[in-house]
């Protein structure tokens, strides 16, 4: 049995869920991280349990043909895209097997075929929001060997989280998933923030003033917020740094304060201060426009959002007299996406601010065939249903569920509605396979296509979309 710290020379031959590379030695599986499958490698031990070790690539002796040179210079570090050594097209086949094996592995679903996973238009620059944290410095190994035994000057950092080290931040001079303008204003935040020797909040004494850096764009509309998340509202402050930004980058649209004194690291604020227009963005998914507030939810990649929607219409073969019920409806974009082809759309969702963003959606869209309940599912389907004697029964049910799936009760409503279609989109195939054994047991639905779809580029996550239609009596 390797001991940690052993050095192991081994060739993995496939990729797990979480994108490490999956081989063997002496019939003991080890779990690889910064391999790809067909490399050879001399990996060094990190952790050894009793089914498994755990490894970490550190010499690729003969490379795999599915290898390629990563575009940043952060990645191994960074933990925001482990697939970037991998050429594309073979991310885009490593996702489509992970739905395979979800479904046959959980669901017991052999003999479905899964289409190729549908590509993003954009594999880099591709994301409308990220959140950056301030926090205590992550020194690389270069930074400490060119340190040497002096110590480092400064340990003030603006990045991301090192992986399973929520108290140390990579400090970022770029990132290839927000556009490239937002670079600029990365460093730019930095250099204010240095400059005005501003303290950075600790998880572990629960004091100072920056905690994180949210910027989002509209994809579709060039829009861009600045949002500066803290611990305490300084006017001065916020007046001092829009100045600072908007000087060089008028293309900044909105600026926001959002403060919160919560001890979690989540970068939401309990209280919004705008500091600079109007305070939200607006950006385009097909002919509809969605106003999107600092704390709003959306869709992370519009481009290959609109072609998800657009392919939920498709699946869903919807027709002008059909009743679609869009189940975790959120600000409503799936549900006013399908609305101008069907008679009306019902969409229940639990967050009460998301319902009001929808029916605002939809009265500037003028959507007047859409309506929004609020409401926990589980609830509103199995004691609260005095709703659903007001709406005709669904023809069509489209469900969209958090990466938990969908409570064994409502999937049991689900199928007391019969509709004729159901199309399930899904960011978790494990449970959605799971929730797809439960619909497809006995003789109420069969599985019609199954599109896995690839909304974030470089990461192990995968959206699948799976259409069931009613078997006939």
């Amino acid at each position: 049995m390797p001991a940690r710290g052993d050095e192991l020379e081994l060739t993995p031959d496939r990729l797990a869920d979480d994108g490490r590379c999956v081989g063997r030695v002496n019939g003991l599986v080890v779990f690889v991280r910064g391999a790809a499958p067909g490399d050879t490698v001399k990996a060094r031990v990190v952790k050894v349990k009793k089914q498994f070790i755990e490894a970490i690539a550190e010499v690729v002796v003969r490379p795999s043909p599915l290898r390629t040179t990563p575009r940043c210079r952060s990645f191994g570090v960074c933990g925001g895209c482990r697939l970037q050594h991998l050429r594309y097209e073979a991310q885009l086949e490593f996702k489509r097997q992970q739905v395979v094996d979800a479904l046959e592995r959980i669901g017991g679903l052999r003999d479905v075929s899964v289409n190729p996973t549908l590509a993003s238009p954009r594999e880099y620059f591709y994301r409308n929001k990220m959140e950056f944290s301030f926090g205590e410095r992550w020194l690389t190994r270069e930074e400490l060997d060119a340190a040497g035994d002096t110590k480092v000057r400064s340990r003030f950092a603006l990045g991301l989280h090192v992986p399973r080290r929520f108290d140390r931040v990579l400090d970022l001079e770029e990132c290839w998933l927000l556009s490239e303008r937002s670079h600029h204003i990365v460093n730019k935040v930095r250099a204010f923030c240095l400059q005005r020797g501003l303290s950075i909040y600790s998880t572990v004494t629960h004091t100072g003033y920056l905690r994180n850096l949210v910027i989002r764009e509209g994809t579709n509309t060039g829009e861009l917020m600045v949002n500066l998340v803290t611990s305490e509202e300084h006017p001065a402050l916020n007046s001092a740094l829009a100045e600072f930004l908007l000087a060089e980058y008028a293309f900044i649209t909105t600026i926001v304060n959002n403060v919160t004194q919560r001890k979690s690291l989540v970068a939401v604020g309990d209280r919004e201060v705008v500091v600079h227009g109007p305070g939200f963005i607006t950006d385009r998914i097909g002919d509809m426009v969605y106003r999107i507030s600092a704390n709003s939810f959306f869709q992370t990649n519009t481009l290959q959002a609109e072609r998800l929607y657009d392919l939920v219409r498709t699946m869903a073969r919807l027709q002008p007299d059909d009743v679609v019920f869009d189940l975790y409806s959120g600000i409503g974009t799936i549900a006013l996406h399908l609305a101008a082809g069907v008679r009306s759309v019902v969409g229940i969702e639990a967050v009460e601010a998301a319902v009001q963003d929808a029916r605002s959606n939809a009265a500037a869209g003028g959507r007047t065939n859409c309506s929004f309940i609020l409401g926990d599912l589980k609830d509103r389907l199995t004691k609260d249903t005095a709703w659903l004697d007001r709406h005709p029964r669904p023809t069509v049910i489209v469900t969209d569920p958090p990466r938990s799936g969908m409570h064994e009760k409502v999937v049991q409503q689900l199928l007391a509605l019969t509709p004729e279609r159901i199309v399930y989109v899904s960011c978790n195939p494990a449970t959605q396979a799971r929730d797809l054994a439960l619909l497809c047991a006995g003789d109420s639905y069969r599985i019609d296509a199954i599109q896995p779809v690839d909304m974030f580029p470089h990461t192990s996550h995968v959206e699948n979309v799976v259409a069931l239609f009613r078997k006939a009596p």
